[in-house]
């Protein structure tokens, strides 16, 4: 099926199983502890070996000499594998470094050896017996010292490097009012509580791999080029993960060191990485600076928008995309965005929850309540003043839907905006100092090309394969709903199996794009079923009607089980997409509401309420949505207050590589959350009317609470996260 012209009424519009807040169908295996993650399919892979990997511990240079002797010897120990014996070793399309380094090192704790052993104390035990020697060279760790050095990124997810409208340098000169800050954002984490791990076995030549990865079609393809074989010869399995947040997009070193230790002791070897490898080893949030612009007339009118970003990654990665919204969220003639990309010898920098737009907007909405504060305007009404229905830089594209102003008016509404006290400093809790502060959300739309196959047996049981992945999200839950929806049965006569590469290449987890996509290759998949049943019951396809298990048309009526017949119906289908996403700008768009509680003593900051608006398309499941909304909320606040990779500028490395040191929130740190959904469909979008609604909770979360904190402190703090330090000499004198 290709989606190329507006959706009209369809089988979704029914919304007797989508768009209901029902459980998630994965729930009960989760809470009982039987959904079977990556490093337990003890049935799959029985009398596994265990690895352990050895990461480097220098930042950049090269072995002079590995000793592996004691290793070897250690009791248990199998197999050790090094860059020297894995045999030749190309590298995936998604990797920025090697996945094994040596001898040359590309960052701390590049993989470099696995030990396989019979036991995994064993395994790690031989482990630190393994002694390299390291030549250290001089590499680039601070941003900030080479930031100067940022080069012109080639585009990419993000778009072009640089875009200009007008002649923003005329224009902010003349501005009568103006801003010009600077504000940072650390390297962040994922953090996730499931460790990168696989299992991997060889039957003959055929490699499969159990692992926690959100795109598996990426997965297959990567690991087949690493190791110089055909695709047809990988199968990639991942029915469960425990979060990702854009961590688990791509072949990680667990992937690769499992296969190869396998094919050297010739059985399944599992491997999960250790916290601090994780974290120095996979990927992360990179640290950016931003530089924002803003120019105004009296009256509140931006007439000059300008946001540059620089971001460091490794030899041939990529940036932090973080003037992504600026293109986008504001009106103003006169615009500029440029984005630069230096050299760092830092573990690789990649997506994380709203790649871009997340510390994008931590530093935009910052800038849009100083320039309020600066025309003596409400930051609401600023926002709101300010407002556009078209692609401000091509102004030709309309928005397929677009109601931030409803998001704003509605969350300050329901949040009591009007009782803040738009004086900084100014309300008092006892010892507390009380603030509000409020955020817009922008995140983009994205659909992607997404296959199902779709079953109906001789009971009239519905069964779904997609190689889509469940990160935590929702998405069994979402592609059942849409199967029951489309094929007229309830949710309990629909099995969903997803995860494996042996089904049909879904649109995989991230992005935001997931549960659109994937559910519409369901959806696509189902109605060709619908045409299947129609044309062998006799049946008008044009008529009929498919509801309580049976298809009518015609004063007719034949049960799915009756049609399945005993040999049942199968069939296949893929979700394209046209041109609509070049005539229509498509965005999903937020607004963010905060109250936090400053200690007037020492600094500490609590959030007391949080709110978020959402305008998202039509909601498949407002319950499984709404966590997925408050778990960004929740992610934004630690990306405000304490998230933040410490760098040893010296060595190289993240120095707080643990979730001890280095400290995520929890839903319970933040005593009220609450999330509203607009009642919005977008038929340019997809048949279902959907969008993504995921990462769009964190976006713009940040500033909302530093925009808080300023209003109950009077103090602006620019470089994130905002800890005590940064205010506690500042705060207002305690009476």
């Amino acid at each position: 099926m290709k989606f190329e012209t507006p959706a009209t009424t369809n089988p979704i519009d029914q919304l007797k199983v989508v768009g209901q807040p029902l459980d998630r169908v994965d729930g009960p295996l989760k809470t009982t502890g039987k959904a079977p993650y990556a490093y337990e399919q003890h049935e799959a892979a029985p009398n596994p070996a265990y690895g352990y990997v050895v990461g480097a511990a220098i930042g950049k240079g090269r072995i002079s000499s590995m000793d592996l002797g004691q290793a070897k010897a250690a009791p248990g120990v199998l197999a050790i594998i090094t860059a020297e014996n894995a045999g030749k070793l190309d590298k995936g399309d998604h990797n920025t470094a090697k996945l094994l380094g040596g001898p040359e090192i590309q960052h701390y704790h590049q993989a470099i050896a696995v030990v396989v052993a019979e036991t995994f104390e064993q395994a790690r035990s031989a482990a630190q017996l393994v002694r390299v020697k390291y030549e250290a060279a001089k590499g680039s760790f601070d941003l900030a010292s080479v930031k100067d050095s940022g080069k012109k990124p080639k585009e990419g997810f993000g778009g072009p490097p640089e875009t200009a409208v007008g002649d923003f340098d005329k224009a902010f000169a003349a501005a009568p009012v103006q801003l010009d800050a600077t504000y940072t954002t650390p390297d962040q984490s994922h953090a996730m509580i499931e460790p990168h791990a696989t299992i991997a076995a060889w039957e003959g030549d055929k490699l499969t791999i159990w692992t926690s990865n959100q795109m598996v079609g990426w997965g297959v393809g990567d690991m087949a080029k690493t190791l110089g074989i055909q695709k047809e010869n990988v199968r990639l399995i991942s029915p469960f993960i425990g979060g990702g947040f854009g961590g688990k997009l791509f072949l990680r070193a667990d992937a690769l060191l499992a296969a190869l230790g396998a094919r050297a002791v010739k059985r399944p070897v599992k491997i999960a990485l250790q916290r601090a490898l994780m974290i120095n080893n996979t990927t992360h949030r990179p640290a950016t600076i931003q530089r924002i612009r803003l120019g105004a007339t009296k009256d509140g009118q931006l007439s000059a928008i300008a946001h540059e970003s620089w971001s460091g990654d490794l030899p041939g990665g990529e940036p932090e995309t973080a003037v992504s919204q600026t293109r986008l969220l504001y009106a103003g003639a006169n615009r500029l965005t440029a984005m630069r990309l230096a050299e760092l010898d830092l573990p690789e920098g990649n997506a994380m929850r709203a790649p871009g737009e997340a510390p994008g907007m931590m530093a935009l909405e910052i800038a849009v309540d100083e320039m309020a504060e600066k025309l003596g305007m409400d930051p609401v009404e600023f926002r709101i003043l300010n407002d556009t229905q078209v692609d401000p830089e091509k102004p030709e594209r309309p928005f397929s839907q677009r109601r931030l102003i409803e998001c704003l008016r509605t969350g300050a509404e329901k949040f009591g905006w009007d009782k803040r006290n738009a004086k900084p400093g100014q309300t008092r809790e006892g010892r507390w100092l009380m603030g509000m502060g409020v955020a817009a959300a922008l995140r983009n739309n994205l659909v992607m090309k997404s296959a199902a196959r779709v079953k109906l047996d001789k009971s009239g049981h519905i069964t779904v394969e997609t190689d889509m992945t469940d990160i935590g999200t929702g998405s069994y839950t979402v592609i059942a709903q849409t199967a029951a929806e489309t094929l007229g049965v309830s949710l309990d006569k629909v099995t969903v199996r997803l995860g494996d590469s042996t089904f049909p290449v879904s649109c995989g987890s991230g992005g935001q794009w997931g549960g659109n996509s994937s559910s519409s290759g369901v959806y696509a998949a189902c109605m060709k079923l619908r045409a299947a049943i129609t044309l062998k019951t006799g049946l008008s396809a044009t008529e009929a009607i498919f509801a309580d298990g049976k298809v009518s048309a015609g004063g007719r009526s034949v049960s799915l089980a009756e049609a399945a017949g005993d040999k049942g119906l199968e069939v296949e289908d893929t979700m394209e997409y046209g041109d609509l996403d070049k005539k229509f700008q498509q965005s999903t768009f937020g607004a963010h509401y905060v109250e936090v509680a400053v200690d007037s003593f020492t600094g500490e900051t609590r959030v007391r309420r949080m709110l978020a608006v959402c305008a998202a398309g039509r909601i498949l499941n407002p319950k499984t949505a709404r966590s997925q909304v408050i778990g960004a909320m929740t992610m934004g606040v630690g990306a405000a207050l304490m998230e933040e990779l410490k760098v040893d500028k010296k060595r190289g490395f993240f120095v707080n590589h643990d979730l001890a040191s280095y400290e995520v929130p929890v839903h319970a740190d933040i005593p009220h959350q609450e999330v509203i959904f607009l009642d919005e469909t977008d038929p340019i979008s997809s048949p279902l009317k959907a969008k993504g609604v995921g990462e769009l909770g964190i976006c713009g979360v940040g500033a909302a609470v530093a925009n808080a904190i300023y209003n109950a402190t009077g103090v602006r703090v620019r470089d994130y996260p905002i800890t005590l330090d940064k205010l506690i000499d500042q705060l207002p004198a305690v009476a």
